[in-house]
């Protein structure tokens, strides 16, 4: 019986691995669409989405069900818990991937970026891209460094974020209000993306320690180091 338990309990951890391949899969594709204005594949992003929220819900249920029947206690009440929020995260990975597709479908047949941004935002999209496929191999390993490691690699998309918004307030542009408004929101949908895979690596530190990954402090972390000066 106990058996049973634990291989459902893992189920919804390969069930979370999937989800953040399929989202990971789904920015990829749609920022392909964005940038190249390919309409047939932003349809099939925002169709593939379903795909996401029905995993996303049957996990939910999954969850639930164990709650219900096993009432589990300690590292299993966490691992079930922390299981339903990063599922909730990397649903809304797909959302945000969905919304990048939309634009690339409202726009068609122009295209929704300027030439000259496609670099920073095809490297937004890669970024974002391996940022959860990240997120994915720490809910796998329960790896609690490669976790804290995850929201640095982050800062990475938050200077991408910052360098587009320069380009939308340099008084050169000369891209409309229109294109400027849909530039804005494809870098939001880019940096909550990466904000989400980072949430989820936060969430297997505290399923793992039981602390908040803020407060996490690793076993070899140095304790004698000297105090600033004048304290």
């Amino acid at each position: 019986m106990r058996d049973t338990y634990h291989e459902e309990l893992d189920s919804i951890g390969d069930g979370l691995v999937e989800m953040a391949r399929l989202v990971g899969s789904a920015m990829g594709r749609a920022t392909t669409a964005l940038l190249d204005a390919d309409l047939a594949l932003a349809e099939s992003v925002i169709a593939a989405d379903e795909k996401v929220n029905s995993l996303h819900h049957e996990l939910e249920n999954r969850a639930i069900d164990l709650l219900a029947r096993q009432q589990p206690v300690a590292t299993d009440l966490r691992i079930v818990v922390t299981s339903l929020r990063m599922s909730a995260d990397l649903e809304r990975c797909g959302d945000l991937a969905r919304h990048v597709a939309k634009v690339a479908r409202l726009r068609y047949p122009a295209h929704a970026v300027p030439g000259d941004l496609h670099p920073i935002v095809l490297e937004m999209g890669q970024l974002a891209q391996r940022l959860v496929a990240k997120a994915g191999q720490v809910i796998a390993t329960k790896d609690v460094e490669a976790a804290l490691q995850l929201e640095r690699d982050d800062d990475a998309m938050d200077e991408l974020h910052r360098e587009l918004f320069a380009h939308l307030i340099d008084d050169r542009w000369q891209h409309g209000i229109e294109t400027g408004v849909d530039v804005t929101l494809i870098g939001r949908y880019y940096e909550r993306f990466a904000d989400h895979a980072v949430s989820v690596a936060k969430r297997v530190v505290f399923l793992v320690t039981g602390e908040h990954a803020g407060e996490y402090v690793p076993d070899d972390y140095p304790t004698d180091v000297d105090a600033p000066a004048g304290q």
